[in-house]
């Protein structure tokens, strides 16, 4: 069964929900299932707008399954299936709007920065880039996007504390585009949606593309990056960081990943 479902409200509108409990690690069935995904719904002439959500508890997307990196699909022309998945998804014709609730980290978060609008629960949403703390480089765009959205000074806090961001800090920020309280997400959101998918098509597509030229980092940087997070997944820093992070899950379980960035600053086994 597929961790990543689709789902219509309208011709116009679609949804893209994952659930990999318990945490919503992305694996690399995930990766192949939301490229496909992608690629269909850039396709349909309907679709207008895509709205992606979770129906996993405590959980957006969450980062990269590390146990799995080695496996991650790589399409006929070497280029990684995530890079061509995140940039297929910021250039497709249709708006695509995260609808964030729980903690987004690692390669989710870098799935929602991909997304043209991020709506985020106040409550719920949790942002970071945990890959340092684990003795690792971020590969699927978080350390391209996040600078132009956040500044220089506020992204290389970010990276490079591994540290977990509230929702209305990553709003105040630029993060996010907003952040309110979950009670009201689904309905703005849906409302949004709507509002939209009632707009010509064309013309939508055209406006995004007019904002990409002005604000997308160029494809061969997001390309550049993959490769040196790749690479750094052989560094000794990964080896012994992913060592202490296998001590912490065996001694604190699910809590480890619930307050990933509070113990990424801790030593040993989290104690």
């Amino acid at each position: 069964m597929s961790s990543v479902s689709l789902a219509r409200s309208a011709p116009e509108i679609a949804t893209v929900t994952f659930a990999n409990p318990p945490v919503n690690l992305i694996d690399p069935q995930t990766v192949s299932a939301l490229h496909a995904t992608i690629d269909q719904l850039g396709a349909d002439d309907d679709v207008k707008v895509v709205v992606f959500a979770s129906a996993t508890d405590g959980f957006y997307f969450n980062h990269f399954d590390l146990t799995k990196a080695a496996d991650f699909p790589t399409l006929a022309d070497n280029v990684p299936a995530w890079i061509d998945l995140v940039i297929r998804l910021t250039k497709a014709p249709f708006v695509s709007i995260a609808k964030i609730r729980g903690r987004t980290r690692g390669g989710g978060n870098e799935l929602a920065l991909a997304c043209d609008l991020r709506y985020a629960s106040e409550e719920l949403a949790l942002f970071g880039q945990p890959e340092v703390g684990t003795g690792i480089l971020p590969g699927g765009g978080g350390s391209d996007r996040l600078p132009r959205l956040i500044g220089r000074d506020r992204s290389l806090e970010a990276i490079l504390t591994s540290a977990d961001y509230s929702a209305k800090l990553a709003a105040q920020y630029g993060w996010v585009t907003r952040a309110m309280p979950d009670a009201e997400l689904d309905t703005f959101v849906s409302t949004l949606a709507t509002r939209l998918a009632s707009f010509d098509k064309q013309v939508l597509a055209g406006a995004k593309a007019q904002v990409n030229r002005a604000s997308l980092p160029p494809d061969a940087d997001l390309l550049t990056e993959y490769a040196e997070y790749s690479r750094s997944l052989g560094w000794p820093s990964f080896a012994s960081g992913f060592a202490r992070l296998g001590k912490q899950f065996a001694s604190h379980g699910l809590d480890v990943e619930l307050n990933l960035g509070d113990y990424l600053a801790r030593t040993e086994d989290g104690s």
